[in-house]
C-alpha cells in the first residue's frame, strides 16, 4: 500500500551498494537516496526521517525490472484455468479434468455458456501421453462451451468447436486445412483444434474481449502483485493480437499516475511499477510511426512483440535445419502440425517478416520524432534463420540511414535464443541489446527440456549462451516473458548462473545486474542512476528476507557461496540450488512504497 512518508531511514540491515559495499543503513528523501552508511551514523539521522524502519538484518538491494512482460495476458492467465504443474496437472487426463472442472465452475455463475473458458500452460512434452487434448476431447470435457486453452509459450493453443465459431474460423482455409499441402499436415486444425500464427492471433482476439471494468482490475492487480516480488519496473510488450492501443494507454496512465501525490495520500488507491511501454506495430515509412506515437507519444519502442518468428514449443520459430521430432509417418504417433512445407521439404518453422521489413521498420522508427530522433525498434526472435533475418534486417538498415543512426537508436532484440559469432558481431558493431529470459533456459533447455526434444541436444545445448553474451559487453536485460515464465527474479538470476554449459554461466553478481541496472539502460534511462543504490539515484529498491548471504565463491562455473565479503563485493542472498529462494518484504518506487510488510 503506498505511503505519504517524504523521508524513510533504514537501518540495521545490509545494504546492497557498490558506492559502499559495508553500508548498513540508507536514507530516502523525497524520492532519491540521501545517504547510506554505517548504523552509527544513522542514528543521528532518525531524527528527521519521518519514518524509520528496524531491517532486523535483511538486504536492501536495488528494486528489479522485468524487461519482457505482458500484464494483461498473465492477468488472464492467473484467472484462467491452470494447466502447468504448479496448477496439478501432469498429465491428458489431470488436463482435461481440470478443464471440466473449471467448466462446471463458470456454468455456476454462466448457466448460458457464453462465457469463454480460458485455459493456461499446458505442455504436452512433459506429460506420459506426450500430446495435447483434441478438439474433440475439449468439446466433451467443457460440454460444448467456447474455450481457449493457450500451450505454455502462447504461440498456439487448442481450441473447442464454439470457440472456433466464436471466432468465425470455421470456413478459414487455415483452419479446415485446405489452404495447406496435401502432405504437409498431419491433421487438419479442425480436427485437432490447435491455432498457431494468424489463425490463433485471430482467435486469441476473440478470446481476450473483456469489459473495460475486468481489464481496468486485471491491470492493477497483475502489477501489484509483480511490486510484492520486489518488481519496480515493467517493459511491457503490447501488441494487437495482445491488447488494445487504448489499453496500453490506460495502463501507461495508470502507472505514471499512481505515485502522484493525490494517489499517494489514497489508502485505496495502490502504489504500482514504473512502466517503459513498447507497442509491436510494423511501420513502413516514418509516416507511420510518427501516427502511432501521435497516438501514444508515451512511447518507449515501437516493437517488442513484433515477432520475426514464433517459438520452439510450438514448433513455429523459424530454423536453419528441420525440426527434429518430426515423426516419418504420422499415422504411427500422435502429432498435430506441420510435417512438411508447401514445397515437401521438411519443416523448419514460420517466418513471418522479411530483412526488408526489418529494416524499414528500424529506418522508419529511428526518425519518428524528427531527423536524428526517434525511438527504439524491438523484434521477437528465437530460431536462428530468424536471427539470420533479423542480421540482414540490421545491415540493411544500416545501408539506408547510415552505422551511425542505427546504433544511436540503440535497437534491441527479444528473446534472441540462438546467437553466434556471426550475428554477435553485428550486435557489436550495431548497437544492439539483447531483452534474455533465463528461466527459458531452466524451464525448456537442457538436455531433456522441450528444446532439445524439437531441436536435437546438440543445436539445444548452444541455446542462450550468457557468458558470450556478457563477456563481449553486449546490453543484457533479464526479464520473463510473464505468463511464459512467472515472474520470479531470483530464479532469472539462479538460472543465468547455473546454464548446463559451464562455460556459458555468469556470475550472480553479472546476472543481478541484468535484471536491475541492465532493464534501465535497455530502456535508455541508465542515466538517470536507476538500479543502483548511490546518493543522488532514484529510490528504487527492495527489501528481502534472506536466510543466508554471501559472494559467489566461483562465478560463473559452481554455485558456491562465502559468507565472507571478498574486495568490497555487494553481498547477494545464497542462490545455490538448494537455497530458499529470498522473501520480498517491501518495494519501493521513487521514494514512494508499492508494497510493505513492516
Amino acid at each position: 500500500m503506498s505511503q505519504p512518508a517524504r523521508s524513510i531511514l533504514y537501518r540495521n540491515g545490509v545494504i546492497h551498494s557498490s558506492a559502499d559495499p559495508f553500508a548498513e543503513a540508507i536514507l530516502v528523501d523525497d524520492g532519491v537516496v540521501a545517504w547510506l552508511g554505517a548504523n552509527d551514523t544513522a542514528a543521528g539521522l532518525a531524527a528527521r526521517a519521518d519514518r524509520v524502519i528496524d531491517l532486523d538484518g535483511a538486504l536492501v538491494t536495488p528494486g528489479f525490472v522485468d524487461a519482457h512482460a505482458h500484464v494483461l495476458e498473465t492477468g488472464l492467465a492467473s484467472d484462467a484455468v491452470d494447466l502447468t504443474p504448479a496448477g496439478g496437472v501432469h498429465s491428458l487426463a489431470d488436463a482435461l479434468a481440470a478443464l471440466h472442472t473449471g467448466a462446471r465452475r463458470l456454468a455456476a455463475t454462466d448457466p448460458s455458456g457464453d462465457q469463454v473458458l480460458l485455459a493456461f500452460g499446458w505442455d504436452e512434452q512433459t506429460w506420459p501421453e506426450e500430446r495435447t487434448f483434441t478438439r474433440q476431447e475439449l468439446d466433451d470435457a467443457c460440454g460444448g462451451r467456447p474455450v481457449y486453452a493457450a500451450r505454455v509459450d502462447v504461440h498456439s493453443a487448442v481450441v473447442s468447436s464454439a470457440m472456433a465459431a466464436r471466432a468465425g474460423i470455421e470456413r478459414d482455409p487455415a483452419w479446415t486445412g485446405m489452404g495447406m499441402s496435401g502432405s504437409g499436415w498431419s491433421d487438419a486444425p479442425v480436427d485437432t483444434g490447435l491455432v498457431t500464427a494468424d489463425l490463433h492471433h485471430t482467435v486469441r482476439a476473440v478470446a481476450h474481449t473483456l469489459s473495460p471494468e475486468r481489464r481496468t482490475r486485471l491491470y492493477r492487480e497483475t502489477l501489484a502483485a509483480w511490486a510484492a516480488r520486489g518488481i519496480v519496473s515493467v517493459h511491457e510488450m503490447s501488441g494487437a493480437h495482445l491488447d488494445t492501443r487504448a489499453g496500453l494507454a490506460e495502463l501507461y496512465t495508470m502507472t505514471t499516475g499512481s505515485i502522484s501525490e493525490e494517489s499517494v495520500a489514497d489508502p485505496d488507491a495502490p502504489a504500482l511499477p514504473h512502466l517503459a511501454a513498447y507497442r509491436g506495430e510494423l511501420c513502413r515509412t516514418t509516416d507511420d510511426a510518427r501516427a502511432l506515437l501521435a497516438e501514444l507519444p508515451f512511447l518507449t519502442g515501437i516493437g517488442g512483440d513484433l515477432n520475426v518468428d514464433g517459438s520452439i514449443g510450438s514448433r513455429t520459430a523459424a530454423l536453419r535445419s528441420p525440426y527434429s521430432d518430426l515423426p516419418l509417418d504420422p499415422s504411427s504417433a500422435s502429432f498435430s502440425g506441420a510435417l512438411t512445407h508447401a514445397d515437401g521439404s521438411p519443416w523448419t518453422g514460420n517466418l513471418y517478416l522479411s530483412a526488408e521489413q526489418i529494416a524499414h521498420h528500424l529506418a522508419a522508427v529511428q526518425n519518428a520524432r524528427g531527423p536524428g530522433a526517434g525511438v527504439q525498434g524491438a523484434f521477437h526472435v528465437i530460431g536462428d534463420r530468424a536471427m539470420d533475418t533479423m542480421v540482414l534486417g540490421l545491415q540493411i538498415a544500416a545501408q539506408l540511414t547510415g552505422d551511425s543512426a542505427v546504433r544511436a537508436a540503440h535497437h534491441r532484440i527479444e528473446h534472441g535464443l540462438f546467437v553466434d559469432a556471426t550475428t554477435l558481431a553485428v550486435l557489436l558493431t550495431q548497437g544492439v541489446g539483447l531483452s534474455v529470459q533465463p528461466a527459458f533456459d531452466s524451464s525448456f533447455g537442457g538436455s531433456k527440456g522441450v528444446y532439445a526434444t524439437r531441436l536435437g541436444p546438440l543445436r539445444a545445448g548452444s541455446l542462450m549462451p550468457f557468458a558470450d553474451l556478457a563477456q563481449a559487453g553486449v546490453p543484457l536485460a533479464f526479464g520473463s516473458d510473464t505468463p511464459v515464465t512467472p515472474v520470479d527474479p531470483w530464479q532469472g538470476v539462479r538460472a543465468a548462473t547455473s546454464h548446463e554449459d559451464p562455460d556459458q554461466r555468469i556470475s550472480a553478481g553479472a546476472a543481478f545486474r541484468a535484471h536491475t541496472r541492465g532493464g534501465w539502460r535497455l530502456a535508455g534511462l541508465d542515466h538517470t542512476g536507476a538500479g543502483q543504490l548511490r546518493v543522488g539515484a532514484p529510490a528504487h529498491l527492495a527489501v528481502w528476507r534472506a536466510e543466508r548471504l554471501g559472494v559467489q565463491a566461483a562465478p560463473g562455473r559452481l554455485s558456491s557461496w562465502s559468507e565472507e565479503a571478498r574486495a568490497g563485493t555487494p553481498l547477494l542472498p545464497d542462490l545455490a540450488p538448494d537455497a530458499v529462494t529470498p522473501e520480498c518484504l517491501h518495494t519501493m518506487r521513487d521514494g514512494v512504497i508499492l508494497h510493505d510488510t513492516f
